[in-house]
């Protein structure tokens, strides 16, 4: 006995039996579980849920069924696993915040952002998606393999048909062994057509695929902040990008901030961020909260964080990226099962492989619907063979003893195949009347011409390349949304700016300091007279202040009421939709409280051939050559030295050839040559531009152009056009000549621009109340007038603030150079402000 027992015993090596047995174990996670198919872009547990609710027929158009019937499926018929592994991926692919495009339509509790379980599975219903369809399109028509599921009981797909790029429009996430996938997802229109160029040009390069995939698409938006990490991604299959919140601050009445968080990193639980900032302010590692909640509802994300009066809110947004998850890192790692072979994968491999499924897709769909038609074909020219002998037909039927008999008979006598012969047995007397047999012809003659255009559809591969390319359209079509996630370049990433594509922009700032780019093909060339298109959206009391076009490697400068310039380039300036509002200049700029863009200009090169003068409101001039400002800190530099209560009240860009022109408080202008201004260093102070009486200041100044006219407008409502000739050249540093008969009627001077016909005017009252007027449509009088009114003002109340808007620029109707930098003109002072004092070192004297 005990001899019989010793031999059933078989003697291994248990090192080599590990080896065997992990390996074994490794290969069925990374092929069997945890990564997705390059083709599909599914895992097979994805795959098997969409594979049995197309099965169970729960098409997007028939009711909801319950997720225990589905789960119920699928575990008894292709995966073998628990049911909570099943339940939770189908909840995944119906979360909004979850997938880019939910493949599982939920009803019911599908959880929240706040991390919020699911209702059990047998509360919850579910049914497939209308994107969800696309994957399993044409999975009847021969299109893919099937395998034996776990028992050998049933079929189930190797992949699906996936008629859109599912891989890397929705992403995949998974831990093998020794391995793991963490592909971001995308918008769906970006990756169709990055394959729609590859399929065009199969030597397209990854830098060139990006002008047509940016980069990563989040459903919960948020900002990708930097290039070099999405670059690297899409070149090697392995990269980081870092996330952040979507933020802005808004100014409330009584002088406090708060920050309002709208978007998310892309699976961050808020819930426990939430948390996580109260825990630092509780333990004071984040100073200048004073409250914090959460006021999310059905129409989107909105988090408030309260800021202490005296607290710098751009300080503590940072404090709050560098300690919480408002700002994460996402690893990118584009690993996908290629051929059952793990493998790492770059942005065009990717695609590649998928242009190459949707050939094989399309090549066995067609070849299907041929074998189909040329089946049918071979029937109809038996039925057209009967008809031309159906009386033979007849009597031979007639005299057949069995069917087999019959069948043999027919086809023997003519020459007919067994289905031939069985469909004219199964022909119904009704066909043979003459509608039917001209019914009969003219499907075959249609099925002729089908047939051969099938088969020049599988003779020519660039006929299927056609057919791929307008289905993949289609799908764009239908499904196509707007991109969620902003991509910008931070303050603290490097870049390589030689690798950031040049191209021409247009950049908007409202009159609430909202700042966004758009590529200039967002504005198409109209006809004069059109209706152009809405540049931004905006709010009742806020407007486009500054609109111009520039180049994104071109530097803008930005000049505030403090005497201090900040600098930024063209590409990091957040790009926006169309009809979006922007994101608040304060969030890219060090700007401190009280202090705000006067002045904008975009600069192409800094050389000594171009200067900017500077005007403050105590008639202080200041010409300093633009060079100078070649090199600007993060926190921006003092471009002019401020006397005690002064501000800078706007900037020009000159050639060293123009004529200035300012006005005072009290009516008063004067015109003088730039070159009377002599040249200074950036931290000087400036000469005299005006002689001011000790109750003036200066409201405006610009510079002279031809064909233009001076406008002024006064405190109680009152403007009017006066021709430049009107006002002689003077030496700097006069008492000026009048400009505007001051009177207590219509109150002191408030603006003093230069305008053509091209120019729209803004004035806004102390109150807020707002009128936009054409120039044309304010009278031209002499200097020596007081002017019309242009819009009415109650008793006690103010025209506050002026502000000129280009019309043509506003809508671009016509683009003719957009190579061309505009040079924008600054707005005026929009508020008194509290008054700063600052050190007097001045490098020149005050004249």
């Amino acid at each position: 006995m005990a001899d019989q027992e010793r031999s059933r015993v078989k003697e291994i090596n248990i090192d080599q039996e590990m080896k065997s047995s992990f390996m074994d174990y490794a290969m069925s996670v990374i092929v069997s579980r945890a990564l997705p198919d390059v083709r599909d872009g599914l895992k097979p547990v994805h795959r098997r849920i969409l594979f049995a609710m197309n099965e169970l027929g729960m098409t997007p158009d028939k009711a909801y069924k319950k997720s225990a019937r589905i789960v119920g499926e699928v575990i008894g018929k292709y995966h073998p696993h628990g049911d909570s592994a099943v339940y939770e991926t189908m909840v995944r692919m119906a979360q909004d915040f979850s997938f880019r495009y939910m493949l599982v339509d939920g009803h019911g509790n599908f959880g929240s952002v706040d991390g919020d379980a699911a209702a059990a599975m047998r509360y919850t219903e579910a049914k497939m998606s209308k994107i969800s369809m696309e994957l399993v399109r044409d999975i009847n028509k021969d299109t893919i393999d099937y395998q034996d599921n776990y028992d050998g009981s049933e079929h189930e797909p190797v992949v699906l048909p996936s008629r859109f790029p599912n891989l890397l429009v929705n992403g995949a996430s998974g831990i093998a062994v020794g391995m793991a996938t963490n592909i971001p997802p995308h918008q769906l229109g970006e990756v169709i057509d990055g394959v729609l160029a590859l399929s065009k040009n199969a030597d397209i390069t990854v830098p060139e695929l990006m002008d047509f995939i940016p980069g990563p698409d989040f459903p919960t938006g948020a900002e990708i902040i930097g290039l070099s990490g999405i670059r690297k991604a899409y070149q090697t299959g392995r990269g980081s990008i870092t996330l952040r919140a979507q933020t802005h601050i808004e100014e409330l009445a009584n002088g406090k901030q708060r920050i309002i968080v709208t978007e998310l990193p892309y699976q961050v639980n808020k819930a426990k961020l939430i948390e996580k900032i109260a825990e630092l302010v509780r333990e004071k590692k984040v100073d200048g909260i004073t409250d914090l909640r959460d006021e999310s509802d059905r129409t989107g994300m909105r988090i408030v964080i309260e800021v202490r009066r005296d607290a710098n809110s751009n300080v503590l947004l940072n404090n709050l990226y560098k300690q919480t998850a408002m700002q994460t890192s996402f690893g990118i790692n584009l690993l996908a099962l290629v051929n059952g072979q793990p493998k790492v994968l770059n942005l065009k491999e990717c695609l590649v492989h998928y242009l190459e499924h949707q050939k094989v897709v399309i090549t066995r769909r067609t070849a299907f619907e041929l074998r189909k038609a040329e089946a049918r074909a071979h029937i109809l020219e038996g039925l057209r063979i009967a008809l031309d002998h159906i009386d033979e037909i007849i009597a031979l039927i007639r005299g057949s003893q069995t069917t087999e008999i019959a069948r043999n008979g027919l086809m023997e006598q003519f020459s007919l195949s067994y289905e031939q012969a069985q469909a004219i047995l199964d022909m119904r007397l009704q066909r043979l009347t003459g509608l039917e047999r001209d019914k009969i012809e003219n499907e075959y003659a249609e099925l002729v011409a089908r047939i051969a255009e099938l088969k020049a559809i599988l003779a020519d591969e660039e006929k299927v390349l056609e057919i791929i390319r307008e289905e993949l359209s289609e799908v764009k079509d239908r499904f196509n949304d707007s991109r969620r996630t902003i991509i910008s370049i931070g303050e603290d990433q490097f870049e390589d700016e030689d690798l950031i594509p040049r191209q021409n922009i247009v950049i908007t700032i409202s009159h609430n300091g909202y700042v966004k780019r758009l590529p200039i093909s967002t504005y198409r060339s109209q006809h004069r007279g059109g209706k152009g298109i809405q540049g931004m959206g905006t709010n009742d009391d806020d407007f486009v202040q500054h609109l111009f076009t520039t180049n994104s490697h071109h530097t803008i400068l930005f000049f505030t009421n403090k005497g201090k310039v900040y600098r930024l380039k063209g590409y990091e300036i957040p790009e926006l939709g169309r009809t979006a509002k922007g994101i608040p200049i304060i969030n890219l700029l060090q700007i401190e409280q009280g202090e705000y863009i006067s002045t904008v200009i975009p600069i192409e090169e800094f050389n000594d051939e171009h200067y900017l003068i500077f005007m403050t409101k105590q008639g202080i001039c200041k010409r300093t050559a633009l060079s100078s400002f070649a090199n600007i800190r993060k926190g921006g530099l003092f471009a002019i030295n401020l006397r005690e209560d002064d501000e800078l009240l706007g900037v020009r860009l000159t050639n060293g050839d123009r004529e200035i022109i300012l006005g005072t408080k009290n009516g008063l202008a004067i015109r003088f040559h730039e070159q009377d201004v002599r040249l200074m260093g950036r931290t000087a102070t400036g000469v005299k531009g005006i002689t001011l009486s000790d109750d003036d200041k200066v409201v405006g100044m610009d510079t002279i152009e031809e064909d233009h006219q001076i406008l002024i407008v006064t405190e109680k409502g009152y403007g009017k056009r006066t021709p430049i000739d009107d006002y002689r050249i003077q030496h700097r540093g006069g008492k000026g000549i009048k400009t505007c008969n001051i009177t207590d009627k219509n109150g002191g001077l408030v603006a003093l621009s230069v305008v053509s016909n091209d120019h729209d005017i803004m004035i806004i009252t102390a109150s807020g109340v707002i009128i936009r007027l054409n120039v044309n449509e304010i009278s031209t009088m002499s200097r020596n007038t007081q002017g019309v009114t242009l819009i009415r003002v109650n008793e006690g109340e103010e025209v506050s603030t002026v502000a000129r808007v280009d019309i043509e620029d506003e809508n671009l109707e016509e683009i003719e150079n957009i190579e061309e930098i505009t040079e924008e003109a600054g707005s005026e002072s929009k508020e008194e402000i509290e008054e700063l004092s600052l050190n007097d070192d001045n490098e020149d004297e005050i004249e």
